[in-house]
């Protein structure tokens, strides 16, 4: 997107303590529906007990079968497999673990409700009317992004819709650590939530983590998964910089469940 379709504020001109915003301001937007039709809605509060196990992929014929078919003169449709969420993996990115993390309230907030101190307001038309969603910054996020992308093939996946998080994307990964975005409609709509399956990447699951706020996200595969707890304005918040070394570990790691099972005390 242009950079005339997106505004970035001069912190420098607001003055700190009359940008702080309270954490009930930010939560409630202008339009509740219009809110939850452009950011990640329908997420579960409490992730279940036992997650679901995600619908195996379909198998094309066997040569076995094909050849009994051809006896019997059935005509049997070979199935294409389906394709990768990713990209082959980069010359730069060989033999690094892949790394999905999330959007919302993992390394931004959003709100429709002015924020004095946003780091980004973006432009976003909904239904012919452009709205104006004013972007924080989590702190540390400019860290924690550069070094995650010299550690790992770093995948933004998010299940807000493109129009928003792209352009969001755009002015908060300026060094490109992102190799690949992914939104809403990568999805799978199960239960009411949008989840992030991660056996459609195309990646080793025994070689790919997930970062992201919400349980109901990787509710398909909660063993790849670094939890984060949820940020909205706590300017003193220092989880991002805090799992770094979590994942300096995990990087060297040949095989994440086992690491993390380690990580965990398991």
């Amino acid at each position: 997107m242009e950079s005339s379709v997106i505004t970035q504020v001069q912190k420098e001109d607001v003055s700190p303590k009359a940008g702080q915003v309270s954490r009930s301001s930010l939560k409630q937007p202008r339009s509740c529906s219009i809110f939850k039709a452009l950011f990640c809605c329908l997420r579960a509060q409490d992730a279940p007990k036992a997650p679901p196990t995600p619908p195996p992929p379909l198998q094309p014929p066997s040569q076995q079968a094909l050849l009994e078919a051809q006896q019997n003169g059935t005509v049997v449709k070979q199935l294409e497999p389906e394709p990768s969420l990713l990209p082959e993996v980069d010359a730069e990115d060989q033999g690094k673990i892949c790394v999905v993390i999330d959007l919302d309230e993992t390394l931004v907030h959003s709100s429709f409700k002015p924020i004095s101190n946003a780091d980004f307001i973006v432009p976003v038309e909904i239904e012919g009317t452009t709205h104006q969603v004013y972007v924080l910054k989590r702190p540390f996020v400019d860290e924690f992004l550069q070094r995650m992308g010299e550690l790992f093939e770093c995948v933004l996946f998010t299940a807000s819709l493109s129009k928003y998080a792209d352009p969001v994307t755009d002015l908060l990964d300026q060094c490109g650590v992102f190799r690949t975005r992914l939104f809403r409609e990568s999805c799978v709509f199960h239960q009411g939530c949008y989840v992030k399956d991660l056996s459609l990447l195309g990646r080793d699951l025994h070689k790919t983590l997930i970062l992201d706020n919400s349980p109901a996200s990787y509710i398909f595969h909660p063993d790849n998964a670094v939890p984060v707890a949820s940020w909205f304005d706590d300017v003193d918040d220092a989880e991002l910089l805090n799992l770094l070394p979590v994942f300096e570990e995990l990087s060297r790691a040949d095989d994440v469940y086992t690491r993390l099972d380690q990580l965990r005390g398991h």
